[in-house]
Protein backbone atom coordinates (compact mmCIF):
# COMPACT_ATOMS: atom_id res chain seq x y z
CA UNK A 1 0.00 0.00 0.00
CA UNK A 2 3.02 2.35 0.21
CA UNK A 3 2.95 2.99 -3.54
CA UNK A 4 -0.79 3.36 -3.96
CA UNK A 5 -1.64 5.91 -6.63
CA UNK A 6 1.55 7.96 -6.07
CA UNK A 7 1.37 9.57 -9.52
CA UNK A 8 -2.26 10.49 -8.86
CA UNK A 9 -1.28 12.13 -5.55
CA UNK A 10 1.51 14.08 -7.24
CA UNK A 11 -0.96 15.42 -9.81
CA UNK A 12 -3.33 16.66 -7.07
CA UNK A 13 -0.48 18.68 -5.62
CA UNK A 14 1.18 19.95 -8.81
CA UNK A 15 -1.15 20.03 -11.83
CA UNK A 16 -2.82 23.44 -12.51
CA UNK A 17 -5.91 23.79 -10.34
CA UNK A 18 -8.15 24.81 -13.23
CA UNK A 19 -7.22 21.73 -15.26
CA UNK A 20 -7.72 19.47 -12.23
CA UNK A 21 -11.11 20.99 -11.48
CA UNK A 22 -12.26 20.40 -15.05
CA UNK A 23 -10.90 16.84 -15.01
CA UNK A 24 -12.71 15.94 -11.81
CA UNK A 25 -15.82 18.09 -12.05
CA UNK A 26 -17.12 17.31 -15.53
CA UNK A 27 -17.54 13.57 -14.85
CA UNK A 28 -18.97 14.42 -11.42
CA UNK A 29 -21.46 16.89 -12.93
CA UNK A 30 -22.59 14.31 -15.48
CA UNK A 31 -22.77 11.68 -12.76
CA UNK A 32 -24.84 13.89 -10.46
CA UNK A 33 -27.22 14.86 -13.28
CA UNK A 34 -27.57 11.21 -14.18
CA UNK A 35 -28.19 10.34 -10.53
CA UNK A 36 -30.92 12.96 -10.35
CA UNK A 37 -32.64 11.26 -13.26
CA UNK A 38 -33.72 8.41 -10.93
CA UNK A 39 -36.11 10.72 -9.11
CA UNK A 40 -36.94 12.85 -12.12
CA UNK A 41 -37.72 9.97 -14.47
CA UNK A 42 -39.82 8.18 -11.85
CA UNK A 43 -41.95 11.30 -11.37
CA UNK A 44 -42.28 12.06 -15.09
CA UNK A 45 -43.54 8.57 -15.95
CA UNK A 46 -45.72 8.33 -12.83
CA UNK A 47 -47.18 11.79 -13.56
CA UNK A 48 -48.23 10.73 -17.05
CA UNK A 49 -49.05 7.09 -16.27
CA UNK A 50 -50.72 7.39 -12.86
CA UNK A 51 -51.59 11.07 -12.36
CA UNK A 52 -51.42 13.75 -9.67
CA UNK A 53 -52.10 11.31 -6.79
CA UNK A 54 -49.17 9.16 -7.91
CA UNK A 55 -46.94 12.25 -7.92
CA UNK A 56 -48.15 13.10 -4.42
CA UNK A 57 -47.44 9.52 -3.32
CA UNK A 58 -43.81 9.80 -4.40
CA UNK A 59 -43.53 13.33 -2.95
CA UNK A 60 -44.54 12.27 0.57
CA UNK A 61 -41.83 9.57 0.57
CA UNK A 62 -39.13 12.17 -0.08
CA UNK A 63 -38.13 12.61 3.61
CA UNK A 64 -37.27 8.90 3.85
CA UNK A 65 -35.43 8.78 0.52
CA UNK A 66 -33.42 11.81 1.66
CA UNK A 67 -32.45 9.99 4.84
CA UNK A 68 -31.20 7.16 2.58
CA UNK A 69 -29.07 9.67 0.68
CA UNK A 70 -27.92 11.22 3.96
CA UNK A 71 -26.66 7.86 5.21
CA UNK A 72 -24.71 7.38 1.99
CA UNK A 73 -23.20 10.86 2.21
CA UNK A 74 -22.37 10.55 5.91
CA UNK A 75 -20.16 7.52 5.27
CA UNK A 76 -19.19 7.90 1.61
CA UNK A 77 -18.24 11.58 1.56
CA UNK A 78 -16.83 11.51 5.09
CA UNK A 79 -14.58 8.54 4.29
CA UNK A 80 -13.63 10.01 0.92
CA UNK A 81 -12.59 13.34 2.47
CA UNK A 82 -10.57 11.51 5.12
CA UNK A 83 -9.02 9.41 2.33
CA UNK A 84 -7.89 12.54 0.44
CA UNK A 85 -6.51 14.28 3.54
CA UNK A 86 -4.51 11.20 4.58
CA UNK A 87 -3.20 10.85 1.04
CA UNK A 88 -2.06 14.49 1.12
CA UNK A 89 -0.34 13.85 4.47
CA UNK A 90 1.47 10.88 2.94
CA UNK A 91 -0.25 8.37 5.28
CA UNK A 92 -1.14 5.84 2.59
CA UNK A 93 -1.21 2.95 5.06
CA UNK A 94 -4.54 4.34 6.30
CA UNK A 95 -6.32 4.34 2.93
CA UNK A 96 -7.60 0.76 2.79
CA UNK A 97 -8.47 0.81 6.49
CA UNK A 98 -10.71 3.81 5.81
CA UNK A 99 -12.35 1.94 2.93
CA UNK A 100 -12.88 -1.22 4.98
CA UNK A 101 -14.47 0.65 7.86
CA UNK A 102 -16.67 2.57 5.43
CA UNK A 103 -17.79 -0.70 3.82
CA UNK A 104 -19.06 -2.09 7.13
CA UNK A 105 -20.81 1.16 8.04
CA UNK A 106 -22.50 1.34 4.61
CA UNK A 107 -23.96 -2.12 5.17
CA UNK A 108 -25.08 -1.73 8.77
CA UNK A 109 -26.60 1.77 8.73
CA UNK A 110 -29.04 1.35 5.79
CA UNK A 111 -30.09 -2.08 7.06
CA UNK A 112 -31.14 -0.52 10.37
CA UNK A 113 -33.01 2.28 8.58
CA UNK A 114 -34.82 -0.20 6.30
CA UNK A 115 -35.96 -2.39 9.21
CA UNK A 116 -37.30 0.57 11.20
CA UNK A 117 -39.18 1.94 8.19
CA UNK A 118 -40.62 -1.47 7.25
CA UNK A 119 -42.09 -2.04 10.71
CA UNK A 120 -43.71 1.40 10.92
CA UNK A 121 -44.32 2.12 7.24
CA UNK A 122 -47.92 3.43 7.31
CA UNK A 123 -47.36 5.43 10.49
CA UNK A 124 -44.26 7.05 9.01
CA UNK A 125 -46.07 7.92 5.78
CA UNK A 126 -48.97 9.51 7.64
CA UNK A 127 -46.56 11.60 9.71
CA UNK A 128 -44.95 12.74 6.45
CA UNK A 129 -48.26 14.08 5.20
CA UNK A 130 -49.87 11.20 3.27
CA UNK A 131 -53.64 11.55 3.12
CA UNK A 132 -55.84 8.46 2.90
CA UNK A 133 -56.10 9.00 -0.87
CA UNK A 134 -52.32 9.23 -1.29
CA UNK A 135 -51.31 6.55 1.23
CA UNK A 136 -51.67 3.48 -1.08
CA UNK A 137 -49.40 5.06 -3.71
CA UNK A 138 -46.79 6.07 -1.13
CA UNK A 139 -46.89 2.62 0.49
CA UNK A 140 -46.34 0.84 -2.82
CA UNK A 141 -43.42 3.07 -3.75
CA UNK A 142 -41.49 3.24 -0.47
CA UNK A 143 -42.21 -0.34 0.59
CA UNK A 144 -40.38 -1.63 -2.50
CA UNK A 145 -37.50 0.86 -2.25
CA UNK A 146 -36.67 -0.49 1.20
CA UNK A 147 -35.77 -3.88 -0.31
CA UNK A 148 -32.83 -2.33 -2.14
CA UNK A 149 -31.79 0.23 0.45
CA UNK A 150 -28.34 -1.27 1.06
CA UNK A 151 -27.52 -1.11 -2.66
CA UNK A 152 -28.96 2.41 -2.99
CA UNK A 153 -26.71 3.59 -0.15
CA UNK A 154 -23.50 1.61 -0.67
CA UNK A 155 -23.24 2.17 -4.43
CA UNK A 156 -23.15 5.99 -4.32
CA UNK A 157 -21.08 5.83 -1.12
CA UNK A 158 -18.23 3.96 -2.80
CA UNK A 159 -18.48 5.93 -6.01
CA UNK A 160 -16.66 8.72 -4.17
CA UNK A 161 -13.62 6.44 -3.71
CA UNK A 162 -13.48 5.67 -7.43
CA UNK A 163 -13.29 9.40 -8.14
CA UNK A 164 -10.60 10.07 -5.54
CA UNK A 165 -8.66 7.04 -6.79
CA UNK A 166 -8.09 8.98 -10.01
CA UNK A 167 -10.95 7.60 -12.15
CA UNK A 168 -13.70 10.26 -12.22
CA UNK A 169 -14.94 8.97 -15.59
CA UNK A 170 -15.43 5.47 -14.21
CA UNK A 171 -17.35 6.99 -11.30
CA UNK A 172 -19.55 8.78 -13.80
CA UNK A 173 -20.23 5.63 -15.82
CA UNK A 174 -21.29 3.63 -12.76
CA UNK A 175 -24.01 6.21 -12.17
CA UNK A 176 -24.84 6.41 -15.87
CA UNK A 177 -25.46 2.67 -16.15
CA UNK A 178 -28.06 2.68 -13.38
CA UNK A 179 -29.85 5.83 -14.54
CA UNK A 180 -30.10 4.67 -18.17
CA UNK A 181 -31.44 1.30 -17.06
CA UNK A 182 -33.98 3.03 -14.79
CA UNK A 183 -35.13 5.18 -17.71
CA UNK A 184 -35.63 2.06 -19.83
CA UNK A 185 -37.42 0.03 -17.15
CA UNK A 186 -39.77 2.79 -15.95
CA UNK A 187 -42.00 2.97 -19.06
CA UNK A 188 -41.95 -0.83 -19.42
CA UNK A 189 -43.09 -1.45 -15.85
CA UNK A 190 -45.60 1.44 -15.78
CA UNK A 191 -47.13 1.43 -19.28
CA UNK A 192 -46.58 -2.17 -20.45
CA UNK A 193 -46.95 -4.14 -17.21
CA UNK A 194 -49.28 -1.52 -15.62
CA UNK A 195 -47.53 -1.71 -12.24
CA UNK A 196 -48.09 2.00 -11.47
CA UNK A 197 -45.86 3.56 -8.80
CA UNK A 198 -44.69 0.06 -7.82
CA UNK A 199 -43.22 -0.26 -11.30
CA UNK A 200 -41.23 2.95 -10.81
CA UNK A 201 -39.92 1.63 -7.49
CA UNK A 202 -38.86 -1.72 -8.96
CA UNK A 203 -37.11 0.04 -11.83
CA UNK A 204 -35.13 2.10 -9.32
CA UNK A 205 -34.17 -0.87 -7.14
CA UNK A 206 -33.05 -3.08 -10.03
CA UNK A 207 -31.06 -0.24 -11.58
CA UNK A 208 -29.25 0.57 -8.36
CA UNK A 209 -28.37 -3.07 -7.73
CA UNK A 210 -26.70 -3.16 -11.15
CA UNK A 211 -24.90 0.12 -10.42
CA UNK A 212 -23.66 -1.20 -7.05
CA UNK A 213 -22.38 -4.38 -8.71
CA UNK A 214 -20.37 -2.28 -11.17
CA UNK A 215 -18.84 -0.26 -8.32
CA UNK A 216 -17.92 -3.39 -6.39
CA UNK A 217 -16.27 -4.99 -9.42
CA UNK A 218 -14.05 -1.93 -9.85
CA UNK A 219 -12.33 -2.67 -6.54
CA UNK A 220 -11.54 -6.19 -7.72
CA UNK A 221 -10.10 -5.08 -11.07
CA UNK A 222 -6.61 -4.31 -12.36
CA UNK A 223 -7.48 -0.60 -12.62
CA UNK A 224 -6.77 0.03 -8.95
CA UNK A 225 -4.51 -1.15 -6.13
CA UNK A 226 -7.33 -0.62 -3.65
CA UNK A 227 -9.02 -3.74 -2.31
CA UNK A 228 -11.69 -4.61 0.22
CA UNK A 229 -9.74 -6.76 2.68
CA UNK A 230 -11.31 -8.51 5.64
CA UNK A 231 -8.55 -7.36 7.96
CA UNK A 232 -9.49 -3.72 7.26
CA UNK A 233 -13.16 -4.30 8.08
CA UNK A 234 -12.59 -4.33 11.82
CA UNK A 235 -14.07 -1.05 12.97
CA UNK A 236 -11.42 1.22 14.47
CA UNK A 237 -12.87 3.95 16.71
CA UNK A 238 -10.42 6.61 15.50
CA UNK A 239 -11.28 5.98 11.83
CA UNK A 240 -15.02 5.76 12.48
CA UNK A 241 -14.91 9.03 14.42
CA UNK A 242 -12.98 10.69 11.60
CA UNK A 243 -15.46 9.48 8.97
CA UNK A 244 -18.51 10.54 10.97
CA UNK A 245 -16.98 13.86 11.99
CA UNK A 246 -16.09 14.94 8.46
CA UNK A 247 -19.22 13.38 6.91
CA UNK A 248 -21.53 15.13 9.32
CA UNK A 249 -21.82 18.30 7.19
CA UNK A 250 -23.26 16.61 4.07
CA UNK A 251 -25.30 14.33 6.32
CA UNK A 252 -26.70 17.38 8.08
CA UNK A 253 -27.65 18.88 4.73
CA UNK A 254 -29.65 15.82 3.71
CA UNK A 255 -31.10 15.12 7.16
CA UNK A 256 -32.20 18.74 7.36
CA UNK A 257 -33.67 18.43 3.87
CA UNK A 258 -35.59 15.37 5.06
CA UNK A 259 -36.98 17.27 8.06
CA UNK A 260 -37.73 20.20 5.78
CA UNK A 261 -39.72 17.99 3.41
CA UNK A 262 -41.67 16.49 6.29
CA UNK A 263 -42.68 19.93 7.57
CA UNK A 264 -43.25 21.14 4.01
CA UNK A 265 -45.57 18.26 3.09
CA UNK A 266 -47.68 18.67 6.21
CA UNK A 267 -47.93 22.45 5.71
CA UNK A 268 -48.80 22.02 2.02
CA UNK A 269 -51.59 19.57 2.88
CA UNK A 270 -52.98 22.00 5.48
CA UNK A 271 -52.98 25.03 3.15
CA UNK A 272 -53.36 23.53 -0.33
CA UNK A 273 -54.30 19.87 -0.17
CA UNK A 274 -52.91 16.99 -2.25
CA UNK A 275 -52.57 19.13 -5.38
CA UNK A 276 -50.15 21.44 -3.53
CA UNK A 277 -48.06 18.41 -2.48
CA UNK A 278 -47.97 17.22 -6.10
CA UNK A 279 -46.99 20.67 -7.41
CA UNK A 280 -44.25 21.17 -4.84
CA UNK A 281 -42.93 17.68 -5.49
CA UNK A 282 -42.47 18.63 -9.14
CA UNK A 283 -40.88 21.97 -8.23
CA UNK A 284 -38.36 20.35 -5.90
CA UNK A 285 -37.48 17.77 -8.58
CA UNK A 286 -36.73 20.56 -11.05
CA UNK A 287 -34.70 22.58 -8.53
CA UNK A 288 -32.84 19.43 -7.50
CA UNK A 289 -31.87 18.84 -11.12
CA UNK A 290 -30.61 22.42 -11.46
CA UNK A 291 -28.50 22.11 -8.31
CA UNK A 292 -26.85 18.85 -9.41
CA UNK A 293 -24.12 20.62 -11.45
CA UNK A 294 -23.18 22.55 -8.29
CA UNK A 295 -22.85 19.32 -6.32
CA UNK A 296 -20.84 17.78 -9.16
CA UNK A 297 -18.42 20.72 -9.21
CA UNK A 298 -17.98 20.51 -5.46
CA UNK A 299 -17.50 16.74 -5.52
CA UNK A 300 -14.82 17.32 -8.15
CA UNK A 301 -13.13 19.97 -6.01
CA UNK A 302 -13.24 17.92 -2.81
CA UNK A 303 -10.21 15.64 -3.40
CA UNK A 304 -8.19 18.63 -4.70
CA UNK A 305 -8.99 20.77 -1.66
CA UNK A 306 -8.56 17.88 0.77
CA UNK A 307 -5.20 16.75 -0.61
CA UNK A 308 -3.70 20.23 -0.78
CA UNK A 309 -4.99 21.12 2.67
CA UNK A 310 -3.31 18.00 4.02
CA UNK A 311 -0.13 18.97 2.14
CA UNK A 312 -0.40 22.56 3.49
CA UNK A 313 -0.68 24.03 -0.02
CA UNK A 314 -3.19 26.63 1.11
CA UNK A 315 -2.83 28.76 -2.02
CA UNK A 316 -4.17 25.84 -4.09
CA UNK A 317 -6.94 25.25 -1.54
CA UNK A 318 -8.18 28.85 -1.85
CA UNK A 319 -7.88 28.87 -5.63
CA UNK A 320 -9.85 25.63 -5.98
CA UNK A 321 -12.60 26.94 -3.73
CA UNK A 322 -12.82 30.22 -5.64
CA UNK A 323 -12.96 28.54 -9.05
CA UNK A 324 -15.61 26.05 -7.91
CA UNK A 325 -17.80 28.88 -6.56
CA UNK A 326 -17.48 30.88 -9.78
CA UNK A 327 -18.19 27.87 -12.01
CA UNK A 328 -21.17 26.89 -9.86
CA UNK A 329 -22.63 30.39 -10.06
CA UNK A 330 -22.36 30.33 -13.85
CA UNK A 331 -24.17 26.99 -14.09
CA UNK A 332 -26.96 27.85 -11.70
CA UNK A 333 -27.57 31.26 -13.30
CA UNK A 334 -28.39 29.54 -16.58
CA UNK A 335 -30.88 27.32 -14.76
CA UNK A 336 -32.34 30.33 -12.98
CA UNK A 337 -33.03 32.09 -16.29
CA UNK A 338 -34.67 29.00 -17.77
CA UNK A 339 -37.12 28.43 -14.91
CA UNK A 340 -37.99 32.12 -14.70
CA UNK A 341 -38.70 32.38 -18.42
CA UNK A 342 -40.31 28.98 -19.05
CA UNK A 343 -41.76 27.60 -15.77
CA UNK A 344 -44.76 26.00 -17.47
CA UNK A 345 -42.52 23.93 -19.72
CA UNK A 346 -40.87 22.24 -16.74
CA UNK A 347 -44.17 21.51 -14.98
CA UNK A 348 -45.73 20.02 -18.15
CA UNK A 349 -42.86 17.52 -18.35
CA UNK A 350 -44.49 15.77 -15.39
CA UNK A 351 -48.16 16.20 -16.23
CA UNK A 352 -49.73 18.05 -19.16
CA UNK A 353 -53.42 17.39 -18.35
CA UNK A 354 -54.01 18.91 -14.92
CA UNK A 355 -54.44 22.68 -15.37
CA UNK A 356 -54.45 23.36 -11.61
CA UNK A 357 -51.15 21.50 -11.20
CA UNK A 358 -49.54 23.44 -14.06
CA UNK A 359 -50.72 26.84 -12.82
CA UNK A 360 -49.75 26.30 -9.19
CA UNK A 361 -46.49 24.57 -10.07
CA UNK A 362 -45.41 27.38 -12.41
CA UNK A 363 -45.97 30.05 -9.77
CA UNK A 364 -44.19 27.98 -7.10
CA UNK A 365 -41.21 27.29 -9.35
CA UNK A 366 -40.68 30.95 -10.18
CA UNK A 367 -41.08 32.07 -6.56
CA UNK A 368 -38.90 29.41 -4.92
CA UNK A 369 -36.04 30.08 -7.37
CA UNK A 370 -35.94 33.88 -7.02
CA UNK A 371 -32.46 33.85 -5.39
CA UNK A 372 -31.21 30.63 -6.98
CA UNK A 373 -27.90 32.13 -8.28
CA UNK A 374 -26.56 32.73 -4.76
CA UNK A 375 -27.05 29.07 -3.82
CA UNK A 376 -23.80 28.20 -5.62
CA UNK A 377 -21.76 30.28 -3.16
CA UNK A 378 -23.56 28.73 -0.23
CA UNK A 379 -23.02 25.12 -1.37
CA UNK A 380 -19.38 25.75 -2.34
CA UNK A 381 -18.72 27.25 1.09
CA UNK A 382 -20.23 24.28 2.91
CA UNK A 383 -18.20 21.87 0.77
CA UNK A 384 -15.06 23.94 1.40
CA UNK A 385 -15.30 23.47 5.16
CA UNK A 386 -16.12 19.79 4.81
CA UNK A 387 -13.14 19.22 2.49
CA UNK A 388 -10.64 20.71 4.95
CA UNK A 389 -11.98 18.63 7.83
CA UNK A 390 -14.07 21.37 9.48
CA UNK A 391 -17.64 20.05 9.27
CA UNK A 392 -18.96 22.22 12.10
CA UNK A 393 -18.86 25.35 9.95
CA UNK A 394 -20.22 23.41 6.97
CA UNK A 395 -23.08 22.10 9.07
CA UNK A 396 -23.87 25.57 10.39
CA UNK A 397 -24.17 26.86 6.83
CA UNK A 398 -26.46 24.03 5.79
CA UNK A 399 -28.61 24.06 8.90
CA UNK A 400 -28.97 27.85 8.84
CA UNK A 401 -30.91 27.60 5.60
CA UNK A 402 -32.91 24.41 5.98
CA UNK A 403 -33.59 24.27 9.71
CA UNK A 404 -32.88 27.51 11.51
CA UNK A 405 -34.44 29.75 8.85
CA UNK A 406 -36.48 27.89 6.24
CA UNK A 407 -38.53 25.61 8.49
CA UNK A 408 -39.68 28.45 10.81
CA UNK A 409 -40.56 30.56 7.77
CA UNK A 410 -42.59 27.70 6.26
CA UNK A 411 -44.51 27.38 9.50
CA UNK A 412 -45.03 31.12 10.07
CA UNK A 413 -45.56 32.78 6.68
CA UNK A 414 -48.63 30.73 5.60
CA UNK A 415 -50.48 32.12 8.60
CA UNK A 416 -50.25 35.57 6.98
CA UNK A 417 -49.95 34.86 3.24
CA UNK A 418 -51.58 31.44 2.87
CA UNK A 419 -50.09 28.89 0.47
CA UNK A 420 -47.94 31.51 -1.28
CA UNK A 421 -46.12 32.17 2.00
CA UNK A 422 -44.58 28.70 1.73
CA UNK A 423 -43.05 29.53 -1.64
CA UNK A 424 -41.63 32.91 -0.56
CA UNK A 425 -39.89 31.25 2.39
CA UNK A 426 -37.28 29.74 0.03
CA UNK A 427 -35.67 32.95 -1.35
CA UNK A 428 -35.73 34.55 2.11
CA UNK A 429 -33.82 31.58 3.56
CA UNK A 430 -31.31 31.73 0.69
CA UNK A 431 -30.57 35.39 1.49
CA UNK A 432 -29.88 34.69 5.17
CA UNK A 433 -27.73 31.60 4.53
CA UNK A 434 -25.62 33.34 1.89
CA UNK A 435 -24.91 36.26 4.21
CA UNK A 436 -23.73 33.88 6.94
CA UNK A 437 -21.58 31.94 4.44
CA UNK A 438 -19.82 35.16 3.42
CA UNK A 439 -18.69 35.92 6.99
CA UNK A 440 -17.56 32.37 7.80
CA UNK A 441 -15.62 31.88 4.56
CA UNK A 442 -13.98 35.30 4.78
CA UNK A 443 -12.62 34.47 8.23
CA UNK A 444 -11.37 31.02 7.16
CA UNK A 445 -9.68 32.27 3.98
CA UNK A 446 -7.95 35.01 5.98
CA UNK A 447 -6.68 32.35 8.38
CA UNK A 448 -5.36 30.21 5.53
CA UNK A 449 -3.59 33.20 3.96
CA UNK A 450 -1.92 33.95 7.29
CA UNK A 451 -0.73 30.35 7.44
CA UNK A 452 0.82 30.33 3.97
CA UNK A 453 4.19 31.62 5.10
CA UNK A 454 4.54 28.96 7.77
CA UNK A 455 3.37 26.24 5.40
CA UNK A 456 5.83 27.32 2.70
CA UNK A 457 8.68 27.24 5.21
CA UNK A 458 7.77 23.73 6.35
CA UNK A 459 7.52 22.51 2.76
CA UNK A 460 10.98 23.84 1.96
CA UNK A 461 12.49 21.94 4.93
CA UNK A 462 13.44 18.28 4.48
CA UNK A 463 10.92 15.81 5.85
CA UNK A 464 12.02 13.94 8.92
Amino acid sequence: MQNIRVSHAELLGSEPVGALLIKYSIPSIIGMLVGALYNLVDRIFVGHGVGALGLAGIAVTTPVTMIMIAASMLIGIGANALFSIRLGEGRRDQVEKIMGNAFVLLLVLPTCIALICAFFLDDILRVMGASEAVLPYARDYLGILLFGLVFQTAGPGFNHFIRSDGHPRTSMFTQLIGAVLNTILDPIFIFVFHWGVAGAAWATVISQIISFTWVFLYFNSSRTNLRFRRVNMRLEPAIVRGILFIGFAPFAIQAAASLLNLVLNRTLVAHGGDIAVSAMGVVLSVLNLLIMPLLGINMGSQPIIGFNYGAKRYDRVIKTYRLSAIAGTMFITVGFLLVQLFPGFFIRLFNSDNADLIELGSFALRTCSLLLPVVAFQISSSNFFQSIGKPVQGSILSLSRQVLVLIPLIMILPNFFGLHGIFFAFPLADAVATTLAFFLVTAEVRSLRNGMGTADASLSSPRK
